[in-house]
């Protein structure tokens, strides 16, 4: 009791230092106790972006639509729906919304004023759920002081607060900072309406800029978490040095024909595989050889790994040493024709890489790790990013818990120690870190495990490569997948779930990672609402399977919708027709009572601080503790 005493009071004589008197004490509780009242901020959820950065930033610019509910909310009585679309568009790219105008003749002061006006407006309606000082943050810099007197005029009060307001927008045109001040009213707006961004995994591959995606969450200002997906985890494994997480990106660049990023984002040359690639397939068009190449240095490392590893249970995985003579391979018991060539494949050792192979994949490495930019990227994932995550009540996660059959959670066993559910989650994570940190080789391996191991939780199915690349027969393609997917419709189940980490069964499930193919019937919302599959294939290659252009989904203080994003207009079209984004929205729940930030985990902190400051006055108020001040 003596040491529990002696502890408490240590953590009140540090609290003393930032609060030293009793009326510092009251001016803290009065603040974080009115605080606790305030609406919960809004909260996005996206997920598979996939390097489609156009996309990404047009949603991120218009809020996933919700600037514009807004806007049409506060005037529509007054602006006409052309006029409302134009004010929209000045808001998602003011620079170039201004050029246009000035282009067209149409920029004078008046028009300066009226929009300045209508963004003040705007601002102030949004920023009834942020205190003051939050405000503050969210202005970009050195415009604030001016920002703030705007919102905290009330030119309608009376007379002289009309004078000095108009005065205030006058003096902005009359010394020509028009520009700048919409310049950092629309970035105020953008940053009042997302409280908070989750990104439910995969910003790699298929699009051809997850460097530029990257780059703008980083200098983002809302929070931020991320939720590790498969092609995350390849290109962390690949930044950290493993040489088949190396092969395996490289070759998905090349497959989907994206790789100018790899030397414009990320300075990494691919001119000696290319080089190495022409001697081997001449034939071959220079992007087709190199990937090629590459997929067969990735089979050999691939099979090298799987042989190492047995915990990992992808032997099935093993191709090489099956190849016969007469270009066949037998798969179970049966047969199949290849239909490609195997030019380095040695038949007495496989899995052998040639001098020329392992020169190739060691330039690469040095490439990879050597990149500045893709190892800050990296630094940032793991910084924001995790397995999964807990918020305000929801599960998030890239793709899937491990269930059996049954629905009960599958055993896994990995260092001699067997995990399920959450604990194999923890482990997963923690390992992950220790690649980082320490780039043991078998850590090394176990983020190429993640990236395609049915036991995976971040991609919970067997990827079929080799099949698709060599055999014809398309029924040898189908990928087994975890019985997860099977079973997240059902409530029980997601109940289960929910419990397993901690959850009370009102929360949600929320993951991606297999795109819901709208256009066939198929529904993200399982099991009643409780789970979410927010996978709507932001990526182009998926617009034509899935029938829409991605999900984002929306959790406020009164409750969640679901947008789904028809049609997503381009800068050039925005800008020329003021197009936005089409999109449905569908409720997924209704609140019975506003949420506050008294309902969320900040607010549990907070709920936690005031009992500290408590405390703290009590040891003043008792003389336990004498204030300084």
């Amino acid at each position: 009791m003596t040491n529990d005493y002696d502890f408490a009071a240590s953590l009140l004589r540090i609290l003393s230092e930032k609060y030293p008197s009793k009326e510092s004490i009251y001016e803290k509780l009065i603040y974080l106790q009115s605080r606790l009242h305030l609406p919960k901020g809004t909260e996005h959820f996206m997920s598979d972006l996939h390097g489609e950065y156009d996309l990404f930033l047009h949603i991120i610019n218009n809020c996933s639509g919700v600037i514009r509910e807004k806007a049409d909310y506060i005037f529509s009585d007054m602006l006409s729906e052309d006029e409302i679309a134009e004010f929209c568009t000045l808001i998602y790219y003011p620079k170039e919304k201004i050029a246009q105008i000035r282009a067209q003749g149409r920029e004078n002061p008046s028009w300066y004023r009226i929009n300045l006006a209508r963004l003040v407006k705007l601002a102030k309606f949004m920023s009834y759920k942020y205190p003051s000082f939050k405000m503050r943050d969210l202005i970009p810099n050195s415009y604030e002081t001016v920002i703030l007197e705007l919102l905290n005029t009330h030119p309608t009060a009376d007379e002289a607060q009309k004078i000095y307001y108009e005065k205030l927008l006058n003096s902005i045109v009359e010394i020509n900072s028009g520009e700048d001040f919409i310049f950092a009213l629309a970035a105020f707006i953008k940053r009042l309406a997302i409280h908070r961004l989750h990104l439910v995994g995969d910003f790699f591959d298929r699009g051809d800029r997850p460097d530029a995606i990257l780059n703008l969450l980083m200098n983002y200002p809302c929070e931020i978490d991320i939720q590790w997906g498969n092609h995350d985890i390849l290109w962390m494994g690949a930044a950290l040095g493993s040489e088949i997480c190396i092969a395996a990106a490289v070759r998905n660049s090349l497959h989907y024909k994206n790789t100018d990023f790899l030397e414009r984002g990320y300075g990494i040359s691919l001119r000696p595989l290319t080089i190495f690639a022409a001697k081997l397939y001449p034939e071959e068009n220079p992007i087709k050889a190199a990937e090629l190449a590459i997929q067969m240095i990735m089979f050999k490392l691939e099979g090298q790994l799987i042989r190492r590893n047995p915990e990992f249970c992808m032997d099935n995985r093993l191709f090489l040493d099956k190849i016969s003579d007469d270009g066949t391979i037998n798969i179970g018991e049966k047969l199949y024709k290849l239909n490609g060539t195997f030019p380095t494949l040695n038949h007495d050792n496989p899995y052998e890489l040639s001098d020329d192979e392992q020169e190739i994949i060691e330039n690469l490495r040095g490439n990879f790790v050597e990149s500045a930019n893709l190892q800050a990227h990296v630094d940032f994932l793991y910084k924001k990013g995790g397995v999964y995550t807990c918020h305000n009540g929801n599960l998030l996660f890239h793709a899937n818990v491990p269930l059996n059959e049954d629905g009960t959670f599958k055993k896994i066993c990995f260092e001699g120690e067997i995990y399920s559910g959450k604990n194999y989650f923890d482990y997963v994570d923690r390992r992950a870190r220790r690649a980082y940190y320490e780039k043991r080789q078998s850590d090394l391996d176990f983020m190429y495990f993640l990236w395609c191991g049915l036991l995976s939780p971040i991609a919970g199915r067997e990827f079929r490569t080799f099949e698709r690349a060599f055999i014809e027969n398309k029924e040898t393609w189908k990928e087994p997948a975890d019985f997860y997917y099977n079973l997240i419709d059902d409530e029980a189940i997601c109940d289960k779930i929910l419990a397993e980490f901690g959850l009370n069964t009102s929360g949600h499930i929320i993951n991606g990672h297999v795109p819901v193919r709208v256009r066939k019937g198929e529904t993200p919302i399982k099991a009643k609402g409780k789970a979410l599959l927010i996978d709507g294939g932001f990526s182009t290659p998926y617009h034509e399977k899935t029938g829409i252009s991605g999900y984002t989904l929306v959790s406020n203080s009164r409750g969640m919708r679901l947008l789904r994003h028809q049609k997503i207009a381009d800068v050039k079209l925005a800008l020329a027709e003021n197009k936005d984004i089409e999109s449905t929205a569908e409720t997924v729940e209704i609140l019975s009572k506003r949420m506050t930030i008294g309902d969320t985990d900040h607010g549990k902190g907070i709920f936690q601080e005031i009992i500290g400051l408590n405390k703290l006055l009590e040891a003043y108020q008792s003389g336990k503790i004498q204030p300084r001040g």
